[in-house]
């Protein structure tokens, strides 16, 4: 019988010692991350630090999933999915790629989390929701991963929140998440000694997709809504962003400094905006565990009112930290 303070506190402590080795390997290799036009930071910084997170999921994954019987087709597509997106952003650290091969090779692992989503499921929806969410979260994950502490610490309160909502392996398989984002966090904020490099923004995102499949395939409609709510900073942020430099033609591929929580970092400091994406966050999740036992109105209501809200604040931080 798993004791979940000893699983999270275990993995946190295993996190936290492969992030270490990870910066060691990174400096040793020269594997840094330069400042520059369109980066946040102002000082070379070691990258590649969430390979630490990749290993906590996977090692947990595979034990949680030998412990079945049968084991759930979900986790046949996660696991090698999770590996692939890993492995192409592990190369993308040591050598930049063309985003295009980045993007099929998620686009594979998306297609096999859907393929097990839809043997799982029974059902083509699940699957292409499945295939929609890994593409999306893996790519904004990795757009939002910016400054200090904001993509670990969106994902680690995601994390508790699916943990919430989750049972059986899948429940443990978020705490896992929770805990390798708690290793992972002290290397990374208020101080950055490593970042996550694309191996651990790529991973964060899939991992949140395979949990959200896991919840919209397992949990009652009614609290299908609140799936959202974990990813709604994130989801604003980067939808806004991306859909304007879109209409304004610009490569909305290419590396940029328009997102709301880089103009805030210029402008007041990193920190500072991490803990206030913390805080809409914390709110969040506060708000899908009180309606966990809600009727389908009233999580749709909950939903809509906190996504029109961060889309207010959006547009009200955007117009003051662009002044």
């Amino acid at each position: 019988m798993l004791n979940a303070y000893a699983w999270v506190g275990g993995l946190a402590a295993a996190a936290a010692a492969a992030t270490w080795l990870a910066r060691r390997y990174a400096l040793r290799g020269n594997l840094m991350d330069q400042p520059g036009e369109r980066r946040s930071h102002t000082i070379a910084t070691p990258r590649g630090g969430g390979i630490a997170i990749v290993l906590v999921i996977a090692c947990a994954g595979l034990f949680l999933m030998t412990r079945q019987a049968p084991v759930d087709a979900l986790w046949l597509g996660f696991l090698p999915g999770l590996l692939l997106v890993a492995g192409i952003g592990w190369w993308d650290d040591h050598r930049p790629l063309s985003p295009w091969l980045r993007l099929g090779v998620q686009a594979v692992a998306a297609t096999m989390l859907a393929t097990a989503a839809a043997g799982q499921s029974g059902h083509w929806l699940p699957a292409a929701l499945a295939f929609g969410a890994a593409m999306a979260l893996v790519n904004v994950w990795n757009f939002m991963d910016g400054i200090n502490g904001l993509a670990a610490s969106q994902a680690a309160l995601a994390a508790f929140a699916y943990a919430l909502l989750l049972d059986g392996a899948w429940h443990w398989l978020a705490l896992a998440l929770l805990a390798g984002c708690l290793g992972f966090l002290p290397f990374n904020f208020p101080r950055a000694r490593i970042f996550l490099g694309d191996v651990g923004s790529g991973a964060l995102g899939f991992a949140l997709a395979g949990l959200a499949v896991a919840a919209l395939i397992t949990r009652p409609p009614s609290q299908i809504p609140l799936l959202l709510l974990p990813l709604c900073p994130f989801l604003i942020d980067a939808g806004f962003t991306l859909l304007g430099r879109m209409l304004r033609g610009e490569r909305w591929w290419a590396p940029h400094v328009g997102h709301v929580y880089q103009m805030g970092a210029r402008k007041r400091g990193h920190t500072f905006v991490t803990v206030i994406y913390m805080a809409f966050g914390g709110i969040s999740l506060l708000l899908s565990y009180a309606a966990l036992r809600a009727d389908y109105v009233v999580t749709v209501c909950v939903t809509m009112a906190v996504f029109g809200t961060g889309a207010a604040l959006w547009f009200l931080l955007r117009r003051g930290w662009r002044s």
